[in-house]
């Protein structure tokens, strides 16, 4: 177990020129900080409301750098979870106090960034300077907005899979997020392109306080898995790095919300509600059962708050009399959350050699402990290591030995042995089986009776007959020609008297030059070496099929277009076959499964109607049974129960049966018709998908003119429907390059910004091209003709004529 760590809390004061200096103090040691609040006088003079706070934190940041306070707040904690500690750094405050500002920053000037760009920078640092251990960074991204888990990563390509269902999760090694992505990064700008995307898909709005207020709480998470090869077991150390901005809390009579933002601002007030009574619950010590699953914030913050994680909260407070109510609100949260305890511990594992050295001590212990065993029983000396050679030799002598009858059994000594006997066994049943298909192959040709040429050819030689059986000569004598049996046995007799060769697998297909290499099957002729002018008008049969399949012309290559534009039907056969071969399977599949599927409940169906019948009829005759009873006279036991006959009793019994029966298929009939529904959606979707995409086919391929088409096809690598990026991405330098460019060689003071603005800049390109990708697209849906920008100069734009 860890040493007990206290959570380390700072303030952060937003600075502002409104700054009421009357009202907030700072001690000389930048740790505490005094409220002081007027009496008001129009409450009369009896007024005991308490007028005066102090607060004593773990620092106080006040007009300070945003470099000053990442070394306060986060150096430490991010140098710490490099060697294996987990950590989490926290922005609480109300709305429009700077929580944003500080964990991200600026992301327009480089001296403005916040604690995430400055922690990416300091571990990427660390991991060029390190090759021992070697150190892996990954990265991913959570937003918790109303109270649903979202992936701000989701739009970028990764391993992880989006189709998963989101939902925080609770292993034995803590928290995670099922279906939330997590990115590899090998450099800091990669890194920064992850946080800059995320942070274009935030939700935020505008409202009295704050123009750009986050709607949510975002995690952002830096995983580092630090691999040590020195020691001769492999170590792997695991921490990450929770970077948290909370959503501010907002007092709706001066934020004047309305609307969604007035629902994003319940669920945002009520998510802290919850995350300040887990805080009150962690402080008291008599406290069994923190309710950590009230809310999918404290949920995920789990391990953060109550585990093995260096915690540090940032209480961002503003600085105006207006806001002194919300100020004494956060400072009494960081207040609280000084008296939490948690127990970091480096998060070690040992990698999977480690283990297989283990086990190898293991299997030399039980080896030695069994060769104990066999003295003690007085066992000859038995070895358990694996078979030598001169041993192999030794056991494949005494298998031949033991099939020749030279001697009756085989001494077994222990299972390695009789391993190696059963594959001694193994090989000679395999080599006899080579030999007997080399013999037959030398003696036989084959030719497959649905050939009709070639059988034409053989009948005509007079080998057989017009039902396939062998002709035979005067004397009784074969030809020397064979037909496969039709009965189930494979293979084939030898024409001589001597013992029948074991039978030959079937399956295999014959070649074009040398069909006397394989064996027959029930619907092949096997024709004798021996018949040489059978053998080769077979032969050329074979050869001319092949020929002519060889002859047929080959497919008109995508690049060669006819010079007038095929039908429709004719074009569409042809998509089925080229770009839409894909869509076509999953479409004959689908069809394939919904028919099958309506098949089965059609069966089911009339299983359940003639159970109803059955049903019908017994429930006729046992009330026929009743009538006939109560007309004679009922007859009961001792305990006042009728009697009812052996007929009846059997029919209750299968009543019975059938009831379960029908019920048992009747669930089974709507589970079929639910699937049938569902197949029958997949199948819609699939048939208009793929018309859909044959039109965008046709039309760019038969349709649009050929400069044109070259123009958008620099490459010949274009998906239907759509301009390529890396199209877009080699036009002419523009504004956004140049700007590129310039910070590259204009800051030579600063290298390390070099990665910042290409990360910024990146991210910049990236949705200015989404957004023109978007336009293109509502222009291509217009009707008209596209046509290229000019002949000789590079597509920078399309027209629409």
């Amino acid at each position: 177990m860890g040493t007990k760590k206290r959570v380390r809390t700072f303030v952060r004061v937003k600075p502002t020129a409104d700054f009421a200096q009357d009202m907030i103090k700072f001690g000389p040691d930048n740790k505490t900080i005094d409220i002081y609040i007027k009496k008001d006088a129009r409450k009369g003079v009896v007024n005991n409301r308490q007028t005066d706070w102090s607060f004593r934190l773990d620092g106080v940041l006040h007009n300070t750098s945003q470099e000053l306070a990442y070394e306060t707040v986060a150096e430490k904690l991010v140098s710490e979870a490099l060697i294996g500690y987990n950590g989490t750094i926290m922005c609480y405050g109300q709305t429009g106090a700077g929580k944003t500002y500080t964990m991200t920053g600026a992301t327009a000037e480089y001296k403005h960034r916040g604690i995430i760009p400055r922690a990416i920078q300091q571990v990427f640092k660390a991991t060029a300077h390190s090759v021992d251990p070697f150190i892996t960074v990954r990265i991913s991204y959570l937003e918790i907005y109303n109270e649903t888990l979202f992936d701000l990563l989701s739009t970028m390509a990764s391993n992880g899979t989006s189709d998963v269902q989101m939902a925080v999760v609770d292993c034995p090694q803590g928290v995670y997020v099922k279906g939330l992505s997590i990115h590899s990064v090998s450099h800091e700008e990669d890194a920064l392109n992850l946080l800059f995307e995320g942070e274009t898909n935030r939700v935020i709005a505008e409202h009295t306080l704050n123009k750009n207020s986050s709607r949510s709480h975002c995690i952002f998470t830096i995983y580092i898995e630090s691999r040590f090869r020195v020691f001769s077991d492999v170590k792997c150390i695991n921490s990450k790095i929770n970077l948290i901005d909370l959503a501010g809390s907002e007092r709706l009579s001066k934020t004047g919300s309305e609307g969604q933002v007035l629902k994003e601002a319940t669920y945002i007030n009520k998510s802290l509600s919850f995350l300040e009574q887990i805080i009150v619950a962690l402080a008291d010590p008599k406290r069994d059962h923190i309710p950590f699953r009230q809310s999918k914030l404290t949920h995920v913050l789990k391990d953060s708050l109550g585990g093995n994680c260096n915690t540090v909260l940032v209480a961002n407070i503003c600085g105006e009399a207006v806001h002194v109510e919300e100020t004494l609100s956060s400072l009494r949260f960081a207040t609280r959350m000084k008296w939490i305890t948690t127990e970091p511990v480096i998060n070690e594992t040992y990698d999977r050699e480690g283990t297989v050295k283990a086990l190898e001590k293991e299997i030399i212990l039980l080896k030695q402990e069994l060769a104990m065993h066999d003295s003690l029983v007085n066992r000859s000396l038995v070895t358990y290591d694996p078979l030598t050679d001169i041993q192999i030799a030794e056991i494949k002598s005494q298998v031949h030995k033991y099939l020749k009858g030279a001697i009756d059994e085989i001494d077994i000594v222990n299972i390695r042995q009789v391993q190696e006997v059963f594959k001694q066994f193994k090989l000679i049943v395999s080599q006899q089986e080579r030999e007997v298909e080399a013999r037959l192959r030398s003696k036989y040709a084959l030719i497959d009776k649905n050939d009709f040429a070639a059988v034409a050819a053989v009948q005509k030689a007079g080998v057989v007959d017009v039902d396939g059986r062998l002709v035979r000569e005067e004397d009784g004598r074969d030809f020397g020609t064979r037909t496969a049996p039709f009965s189930s046995r494979r293979g084939g007799k030898k024409k001589s008297g001597k013992s029948n060769e074991p039978p030959k697998k079937e399956g295999i297909r014959s070649s074009r030059r040398d069909l006397d290499v394989f064996l027959p099957s029930k619907s092949q002729v096997i024709i004798s070496t021996k018949d040489p002018d059978v053998k080769e008008g077979a032969r050329n049969q074979d050869t001319a099929n092949i020929d002519a399949e060889l002859s047929k012309p080959a497919p008109v290559e995508d690049s060669q277009r006819p010079s007038s534009p095929p039908s429709k039907p004719v074009a569409f056969e042809q998509f089925k076959e080229e770009c839409g071969s894909e869509i076509s399977r999953i479409f004959k599949e689908n069809k394939s499964i919904l028919l099958a599927r309506k098949k089965r409940s059609s069966t089911v169906a009339q299983r359940i109607n003639f159970i109803k019948r059955e049903m019908e009829g017994i429930k006729k005759a046992l009330e026929a049974q009743k009538q006939e009873r109560w007309q004679q006279g009922e007859y009961v036991d001792e305990k006042g129960q009728i009697i009812i006959d052996e007929e009846e009793f059997l029919l209750i019994v299968k009543l019975k049966d059938l009831k379960e029966e029908y019920r048992s298929g009747y669930a089974e009939l709507q589970d079929l018709k639910a699937e049938i529904q569902y197949c029958q959606h997949l199948v819609d979707q699939c048939r208009n998908k793929l018309i859909s995409d044959n039109d965008i086919w046709y039309s760019e391929s038969f349709l649009i003119p050929k400069g044109v088409q070259e123009a958008l096809k620099p490459g010949g690598n274009i998906r239907p429907g759509m301009i390529p990026m890396n199209r877009v991405m080699c036009l002419e330098e523009d504004e956004q390059e140049r700007f590129e460019r310039m910070q590259e060689t204009t800051l030579p003071a600063c290298p390390a910004s070099v990665s910042f603005y290409k990360a910024k800049m990146k991210t910049d390109q990236k949705h200015t091209y989404t957004r023109t990708m978007s336009s293109l697209e509502q222009m291509r849906k217009k009707p008209g003709l596209i046509t290229a920008a000019g002949k000789n100069k590079p597509l920078s734009f399309l027209h629409v004529v």
